[in-house]
């Protein structure tokens, strides 16, 4: 699969002499206190005691750690349609200021992104308002209704990073066979939201205990996984690739450990708020804590934390879905489904996983700068000649969600009110500064 081609606004190359930082970049072997020297946009070179070239600013970066930038394969922009809740200018603002390089937005806007003209026009935007570089992903059907392919090879000339009906599952097997064969052809892999809606049926929070003590509708977790496991058996005969999207079910970690022991070409990502919390959250009917798929038990979470840490699920990816504030101020049961997560979801896997002993830091790291793998988007890396992807972290920052506010529009994060530890001071994306935290100086220009 060729190396997909992301959009950005115009940016200036930086030249940055991050000076004292510590870095951990796992994939490069790097783990210790050095200065990253930045030229042109590209990490030049690494090492203790680097002196600065002319023209270049000196960053103090004692105490902070450098990490590799994240990239985020699931987010929704609201654009076109909901300019109100995230437009690609507010959205990627949010991912640079959650340390993110890239993002990947998804298609069900309105219109849904589901013809060459609708894909043209949002790279367009994207290359006049993106702080980040920003790719997106098609739909897999004609306006995400399930019956009939979209034009796919025209939407992947154009440049779609994939194809996926997200917010809603491809019901019909037949349809989804149909698609892996020409996904086979587009090189592009299918994203899958994975659901049987006869299963899930009018539910609004996960089937279990705790819907039956609120009487709330309830998603089984096997609406779910037998999803999951149809379309896994389909890629393997048909020798097409897929990716789960938002796995949160322990019976689907079984069925993608399954899959991939038989030989199927199948990625998968969870969310900070599945690897984070459970339905125990919604105890208050706050419906920050609302989202398809639902948060699920302690059992579940435990075993998407052990598929994280084994590389059976692939990547973190935030499913960032801004609402507006009149829509999640409605009745738990009306609420519509979805939380932000671009500003949160280091600092809060860094709280809830690494410093409790449940993740190591480098693993984070890993599995958060995955996400474009799947898509044909390298991993960043923190070695000499890659082109500069790196947020720096002060990892001891104790901060209150959304006490400052947000860059989203909008405020529906599930991890609103919490204090976390860990605050991304700087971000530095496809080689130009795109985030720098308001109290972080710049540094003396050598």
């Amino acid at each position: 699969m060729s190396a997909l081609q992301l959009d950005r606004a115009p940016s200036t190359p930086a030249n940055l002499l991050v000076r004292g930082a510590h870095v951990v970049d796992p994939r490069a072997g790097l783990d210790g206190e050095t200065d990253v020297l930045v030229r042109d946009g590209r990490v030049a070179e690494l090492g203790q005691g680097l002196d600065a070239p002319e023209g270049v600013e000196v960053v103090d970066a004692g105490g902070l750690h450098a990490l590799p930038a994240f990239i985020d394969p699931h987010v929704h922009l609201r654009t076109p349609g909901r300019e109100d809740e995230e437009d690609v200018d507010s959205g990627t603002r949010a991912a640079a200021a959650g340390g993110y390089c890239a993002i990947l937005g998804m298609p069900n806007t309105d219109p849904v992104v589901d013809s060459a003209p609708v894909l043209r026009s949002l790279r367009e935007r994207a290359r006049s308002e993106a702080r980040i570089p920003t790719g997106f992903v098609a739909a897999i059907t004609r306006g995400q209704r399930g019956d009939e392919l979209t034009e796919m090879a025209e939407l992947a000339a154009a440049g779609a990073a994939g194809f996926s009906d997200d917010g809603l599952p491809v019901r019909s097997a037949g349809v989804m066979r149909q698609a892996l064969q020409y996904q086979k052809l587009m090189g592009r892999p299918l994203a899958l939201h994975e659901e049987d809606p006869s299963l899930s049926g009018p539910g609004v929070m996960h089937e279990g205990e705790m819907s039956a003590l609120l009487g709330l509708d309830g998603i089984p977790s096997v609406s779910e996984s037998t999803m999951v496991a149809r379309d896994c058996e389909l890629a393997l005969y048909e020798g097409g690739r897929i990716h789960v999207q938002h796995v949160s079910a322990r019976e689907t970690v079984t069925a993608l450990e399954r899959a991939r022991e038989l030989g199927t070409v199948v990625t998968s990502e969870a969310t900070p708020h599945h690897l984070l919390l459970t339905d125990e959250a919604v105890r208050s009917l706050d419906t920050n804590a609302k989202m398809n798929p639902p948060l699920r038990t302690e059992a579940d979470r435990q075993a998407l934390i052990a598929a994280l840490r084994s590389g059976v699920i692939d990547c973190i990816a935030t499913d960032h879905a801004p609402h507006s504030r009149e829509e999640k101020e409605q009745p738990f049961e009306l609420a519509p489904m979805g939380v932000t997560g671009l500003e949160t979801a280091f600092a809060a896997l860094h709280t809830g996983l690494v410093l409790s002993g449940e993740l190591e830091l480098g693993v984070l790291v890993e599995r958060m700068t995955a996400g474009g793998e799947p898509f044909g988007i390298p991993a960043p890396s923190l070695a000499p000649g890659a082109a500069a992807n790196l947020c720096l972290v002060d990892l001891a920052a104790e901060w209150e969600v959304g006490g400052a506010g947000y860059e989203s529009r909008s405020a529906n994060c599930a991890f609103a009110g919490r204090v976390l530890t860990g605050r991304v001071r700087m971000t530095v994306a496809g080689g130009a500064v795109a985030y720098r935290e308001r109290s972080f100086a710049l540094g003396a220009v050598a």
